[in-house]
């Protein structure tokens, strides 16, 4: 190319059009009312096709909108640059300008007039209608897959519209967004382990954070009142369709609101979501159909599980009375478990996977939920939900517990149980217990994985279709 005179690796490029408007603006409009119109444009893409042969050739051009076909003439372009083209690979990228029209077939369709090459592909791309073969090329080559997958490409489009729209639904609703530190003195707001690292001039270790949680409620403590941040999480576990070592959360606090406020909440950024996405609100996931339109449902976790196994957890008994039943129904569980440890496994075993339709099950036993407020009808349980849907859960939202000598003991409690041989259970965080010791509103908490929502709301197998660049062991190292 060099040779003659054509540079390889060209520089800036006006163009007037994507693709997808020229498609929307005449893609409807009649063949010969479109000629009368003599509408020229300019487009630039990636060449994903080529045929034709002699002095005729037709090619495809795609751009980040979609694809424009191009119909090119030696006749009118001139030797040249029909040269250019016909030198050109699958691969390459060009610059179009030509007039609009439309092929006996009805296809929208560029007559060029002018070519510009932009930049060559040096190696041969994978085969556009088979797409890439093997699964790990496709997360480790994520530019050969987008290149080579259009529904992969729209999938993280539609990524991007989630989390601009539940980003409008917030703002809308009077959120402040904010950024908190990702390295933590120490690890805590969830139960999991973390990242360490090593701060050089410092000569302390961090925390990469496994959570949003304990910042945002010091904003809460500092005035701010309705808070949320979307951002990255580490936790250092294992992996599987669901879980990747960093993944995208989201988490609200509202001062003054409770877990009832929450769900409503959460139901409109859900719904704000499902309609990013869809015309009518309706999703599709593994060929099961979601309305997000219709109220969502609401249940006790302790009645729950007495409709699925008539169990009635909501009778006092001893930790030995629970475990009776856990052996009765073939529940596994661990020796330091507590009541409330034993509930959470039935609930797990017997009802999670049957909870199809947007369900909030509420009333989580205190033993497992360390950070939310006691409930004051029954001190057993806590004011929590999580929300449910086609089986899987997608949101963990709790009135917040307030009082600092209550979140002192639960972290006592939490690190007995870490003695006792949980590693997952947290430390105690002095300096949080020092903030709600200034006083903290009661508050309504929420937590949503961004990445598992837009699996649902994509009908993506696995949360490494909606991760760009997921976590892969190193190729040396396979």
């Amino acid at each position: 190319l060099r040779e003659e005179g054509i540079d390889p690796f060209g520089h800036r490029f006006e163009r007037t059009d994507l693709a997808q408007d020229l498609q929307d603006k005449y893609g409807d409009m009649d063949k010969d009312e479109l000629d009368a119109k003599q509408v020229v444009a300019t487009i630039a893409g990636r060449m994903l096709a080529k045929r034709g042969k002699g002095k005729v050739g037709f090619a495809d051009i795609w751009d980040r909108s979609g694809k424009m076909q191009l119909y090119i003439r030696k006749d009118v372009v001139g030797e040249d640059t029909y040269h250019i083209f016909k030198r050109s690979d699958i691969g390459d990228f060009l610059g179009i300008t030509g007039q609009v029209f439309k092929t006996d077939f009805g296809e929208l369709t560029i007559k060029v007039t002018g070519l510009t090459f932009l930049s060559k592909a040096l190696r041969p791309l994978p085969d556009k209608f088979h797409g890439l073969q093997n699964v790990e090329q496709i997360y480790r080559q994520r530019y050969l897959d987008l290149i080579s997958n259009r529904d992969s490409f729209d999938r993280f489009l539609k990524r991007t519209k989630i989390i601009s729209a539940i980003r409008h639904h917030l703002d809308d609703q009077g959120f402040t967004e904010v950024e908190t530190p990702m390295l933590h003195n120490q690890a805590g707001g969830a139960a999991a382990r973390p990242f360490v690292t090593h701060h050089n001039a410092l000569n302390i270790d961090l925390y990469l954070r496994i959570a949003l949680e304990l910042h945002l409620k010091r904003l809460i403590v500092g005035g701010m009142e309705k808070v949320y941040e979307i951002g990255r999480v580490f936790r250092n576990e294992g992996m599987d369709r669901e879980h990747n070592p960093e993944f995208t959360m989201m988490e609200t606090y509202v001062a003054y609101f409770d877990f009832h406020d929450v769900m409503a909440e959460t139901e409109g950024i859900f719904k704000a979501a499902a309609q990013a996405v869809t015309d009518d609100g309706i999703i599709t996931y593994h060929d099961q159909k979601v309305d997000f339109n219709q109220p969502f449902k609401q249940i006790h976790m302790v009645d729950a599980i007495k409709e699925k196994t008539g169990i009635d957890f909501w009778q006092p008994m001893s930790i030995e009375d629970a475990q009776k039943l856990a052996d009765e129904h073939h529940v596994k569980y661990e020796p330091y478990w507590k009541v409330g440890h034993i509930i959470n496994a039935f609930f797990e075993e017997f009802v999670e996977d049957t909870l199809n339709e947007p369900t909030f099950v509420y009333g989580h036993p205190v033993e497992i939920s360390p950070l939310a407020k006691k409930n004051e009808e029954d001190p057993r349980f806590t004011d929590r939900f999580e929300l449910f849907i086609l089986g899987n859960e997608y949101a963990n939202a709790f009135s917040e517990l307030n009082d600092p000598i209550d979140q002192r003991q639960r972290f006592e409690a939490q690190a007995a149980e870490r003695t006792a041989g949980n590693d997952e259970a947290e430390h105690i965080d002095e300096d949080f217990v020092e903030a709600l010791e200034y006083g903290m509103p009661p508050t309504g908490g929420l937590g949503i994985g961004i990445d598992r929502l837009v699996m649902l709301m994509t009908d993506a197998d696995s949360i490494r279709d909606v991760l760009l660049f997921p976590t892969m062991r190193p190729e040396e190292d396979k």
